[in-house]
């Protein structure tokens, strides 16, 4: 059963937030005392009743949704969110789509992030126009993360349960830490983000949380972000002036790279470094170390396993599970 909840006076300090860059797009995203929205375009929503009728057109909207106990609520998802189980039959949408396609489905709510917003505005102003609410969001680290739950809970009527949901986390990181914090000798890393720009993650990504919680350390720490984004440069004559201290290879695998252990193996001098030579290599799906979802949970949890193979595995299943039980069937 939804409620509305004021979750200011829950958690105060959560919407106490600077303002961010994500995707090359700067503005504060908050959810202010009298329950005003404010978006990362600048938009302000006045939050009333929660919005019942939404289109989603980034998969982390939509899986966080899903996690908040919606269903018929949700009425229009990406092609790509086919793939989650409770999106099955839900109508598709593309924000290459014409606004009548929108306007026919009769949403009150379309949740997009930054990057659409900015490559799509005339669809955008083309909604709001015909009185459909837009809001623009997508947070870059584990704060803004935290808010972020929160504010999906208020645009839906979920408080509560976006509460629960930040609470298991936040235990489920906890513990992770604990055993992390037990471990002697911890293993050195390069993350690899972009493989073709010999790019990492800054300091602070969400990336970079997921490998230190699993009890990595991030050996591109001095990584120069790029553009306010949570990538960062570092370049192929840094990575080789560390070669002989980096235990372990990580590369993250998604729609912006496509790497492989054989292209990792291949690049010219990189045969120099430790973790190569020890086949040390491993490929990490971007959706349980980038994308802001729950799944982050199962980033640290394989991480933790590939780079402490030998310690706390049964530890580290009981956490995840009982973290994730709610919504495993």
């Amino acid at each position: 059963m939804k409620r509305m909840f004021t979750v200011v006076i829950l958690v105060p300090l959560l919407f106490m937030q600077p303002a961010i860059s994500v995707a090359g797009v700067t503005g504060p995203f908050s959810l202010e005392k009298d329950r005003t929205l404010i978006d990362q375009s600048g938009r302000k929503i006045e939050l009333g009743h929660p919005f019942t009728r939404i289109i989603s057109l980034y998969g982390a909207h939509t899986e966080n949704l899903f996690h908040l106990g919606l269903g018929p609520e949700i009425v229009g998802v990406t092609k790509l969110d086919q793939s989650l189980e409770k999106a099955s039959g839900v109508a598709i949408f593309s924000y290459h789509d014409d606004p009548e396609k929108y306007l026919a489905a009769k949403p009150d709510l379309v949740l997009i992030r930054p990057m659409i917003d900015r490559g799509y505005a005339k669809l955008m102003r083309r909604l709001e126009r015909s009185g459909i609410t837009v809001v623009s969001i997508q947070p870059r680290n584990v704060k803004e993360l935290y808010q972020y739950w929160i504010i999906l809970g208020a645009l839906t009527g979920t408080d509560l349960e976006a509460i629960k949901m930040l609470k298991r986390f936040q235990q489920a990181v906890k513990e992770y830490r604990v055993l992390a914090g037990s471990i002697e000798n911890r293993k050195r890393i390069y993350f690899e983000a972009m493989h073709k720009n010999m790019k990492t993650f800054s300091s602070g990504s969400m990336a970079d949380f997921v490998l230190k919680t699993a009890g990595g350390i991030n050996i591109a720490e001095d990584g120069i972000p790029s553009r306010g984004t949570n990538i960062a440069i570092y370049g192929k004559e840094k990575i080789m002036s560390r070669a002989n201290e980096i235990d372990v290879f990580l590369a993250q695998a998604g729609a912006m790279n496509r790497p492989s252990i054989e292209i990792i193996q291949n690049e010219p001098g990189f045969s120099a470094i430790k973790a190569i030579k020890n086949n040390e290599i491993y490929i990490i799906d971007e959706q349980i170390v980038s994308r802001p979802t729950m799944r982050l949970l199962q980033g640290i949890h394989q991480i933790g396993n590939i780079l402490y193979p030998d310690q706390y595995g049964e530890e580290r299943d009981e956490i995840l599970g009982k973290a994730m039980r709610p919504w495993i069937r």
